[in-house]
């Protein structure tokens, strides 16, 4: 039944509800009662000067009557009917049930909204536990550990004299062994208290830090008015990895801040535009930092947002910054095409790909990578390589008129099956 052939039965509920007879309102309004029967049954439509009056009467706004629940609301129950259609809901008098009880349908739905919630959050820590690296590499020491004593204690315990020597050496093993274990035991639920203690349950360090400086908008003003990293609180970061990572970015930012003052900045993208090797030339500072500046300006200097990945020589990412449409992963390996990852087998080499993730919507974004190594180099040293990538969308207007290429966010979410970088299966089909 569609909504609005379901003022009839929103007249009688709202009726109902201030407690007013039907032959009442029917005298109010100037009608017969058997006529109110009729259009609160759904039986005759009303509109305009009878649909004011009983409006007025009633002491609510025509459009209630008309329109009733929100769609909001009659997508919520239509989304739950469906996700318990065993039950055998009817799901073709959604409006109607909404219309008649507008209280019990909020309630449904506030309720079908919290399950979900606390599905996600089932699924977030569950996830969490699979892929957390620090609680895998704690459980790894701790039942090493354990299985090396058990073995040195089975030695001891077997029949017969062992020499002296070799006995206080296992008994220093065992000793030693044992003092390991009880460290990582109470390293490993030292972790796990503290992670509790954490309101926001962000997961491992490095997403702390990230959640920590998106919560900063990517900006910090003590940073940018010269002032030190110990400038910046870091009571928000409960974990001592997360604050060791936080002050190593942050050291990052004040240095570029010193080499590109804000309203120098600002002045140079007027005069020069987005265009970061020139930028770099004016400031003389490296890609990387100008990269970094770029994404640190706060809202409204640039003419859009911006995003930023940065990543070692292992492919690992060190941190993040999203932009609305590019997909970053959060747990797993990043899709092995992004020029975030060409740019390490060309140190010092600038690269410039036009990409387009996979999905509902294709969305272009120019890609520009530089991969350098972290320091100066000695003799006989192997240099420690980093890679970044500064993510630009590309306007509506440029779409299309060169070839992107096709990129997701990992190969377990990507649904272009014939590529050729794929490392496992995807979970979506290829016309998802």
């Amino acid at each position: 039944m569609a909504r609005d052939t379901l003022t009839g039965s929103r007249i009688r509920e709202r009726r109902l509800m201030i407690g007013l007879r039907q032959a009442d309102l029917a005298r109010e309004v100037d009608i017969s009662a058997s006529y109110l029967n009729l259009i609160e049954h759904n039986r005759r439509r009303i509109g305009g000067k009878l649909l004011v009056d009983i409006a007025a009467a009633l002491s609510v706004e025509p459009s209630m009557l008309t329109e009733g629940a929100e769609a909001a609301l009659l997508a919520t129950l239509r989304e739950a009917a469906a996700d318990a259609s065993p039950t055998g809901a009817e799901a073709d008098r959604i409006d109607e049930f909404a219309g008649r009880f507008p209280g019990w349908a909020e309630l449904l739905a506030r309720l079908f909204r919290r399950v979900g919630s606390l599905e996600r959050t089932v699924e977030t820590l569950s996830d969490r536990l699979t892929h957390d690296p620090h609680l895998a590499a704690s459980l790894h020491e701790v039942l090493s550990t354990a299985a090396a004593i058990r073995s040195t204690a089975a030695i001891l315990a077997e029949p017969g004299e062992l020499e002296a020597e070799w006995r206080d050496r296992f008994h220093r093993n065992l000793h030693q062994d044992a003092e390991r274990l009880a460290e990582s035991s109470k390293s490993l639920v030292g972790w796990l208290d503290d992670s509790q203690a954490i309101e926001d349950r962000t997961g491992v360090p490095v997403e702390q830090v990230e959640a920590f400086v998106a919560g900063h908008g990517n900006h910090f003003p003590e940073l940018e008015a010269g002032g030190d990293i110990e400038s910046v609180p870091l009571d928000d970061l409960a974990s001592g990895a997360a604050r060791e990572i936080a002050r190593v970015i942050l050291g990052d930012y004040a240095a570029d801040a010193r080499a590109m003052p804000l309203p120098e900045m600002e002045a140079a993208l007027d005069a020069l535009g987005l265009d970061p090797v020139a930028l770099a030339r004016r400031f003389d500072v490296g890609l990387p930092a100008m990269f970094r500046r770029l994404a640190s300006l706060p809202e409204g200097v640039l003419p859009y947002e911006v995003g930023l990945v940065i990543c070692d020589a292992s492919g690992s990412i060190l941190f993040r910054k999203p932009i609305t449409g590019f997909a970053l992963p959060r747990h797993g390996e990043s899709c092995p095409l992004w020029p975030l990852y060409t740019a390490l087998g060309r140190p010092l080499t600038p690269i410039r790909r036009r990409v387009s993730q996979l999905g509902r919507n294709a969305v272009e974004f120019d890609c520009l990578a530089v991969a350098w190594p972290e320091e100066m180099l000695d003799f006989d040293s192997d240099p420690v390589i980093r890679s970044v990538m500064l993510i630009l969308p590309v306007p509506a207007t440029e779409r299309g008129r060169q070839p992107a290429q096709p990129v997701g966010a990992s190969c377990r979410v990507c649904p272009r099956g014939d590529c050729p970088a794929r490392r496992e299966p995807s979970i979506l089909s290829e016309g998802f």
